[in-house]
């Protein structure tokens, strides 16, 4: 579990909620849910147990959604398939910084 060393709202971050989220990214809040029972997503929680989705969490859903619906990848496969193109782009970021 992650806890902040300063108290803040996540909202006035651009941090957003379950139904926001859910809603800004066009899936369900189900769907979401349940990736991050599946570990493919990684929330901030409050201390009331809310979820709460940055920026970053939109493009890895964005990503998700690609994968799944180009490349018909398996909610199983997902998590592997995304380490490898994080792993892929740490290595590119490498080579260009030499």
């Amino acid at each position: 579990m992650t806890y902040a060393l300063i108290r803040y709202h996540h909202d006035q971050l651009g941090w957003l909620d379950l139904e926001s989220f859910a809603h800004a990214a066009g899936a369900h809040p189900e769907l979401v849910t349940r990736l991050v029972a599946l570990g493919l997503l990684e929330p901030d929680r409050d201390r009331a147990g809310a979820l709460w989705f940055g920026p970053a969490h939109l493009v890895r859903l964005a990503r998700i959604q690609r994968l799944r619906a180009d490349f018909s990848v398996n909610y199983a496969a997902l998590g592997l398939v995304l380490d490898l193109l994080d792993r892929v782009a740490d290595l590119e970021r490498a080579v260009r910084l030499g």
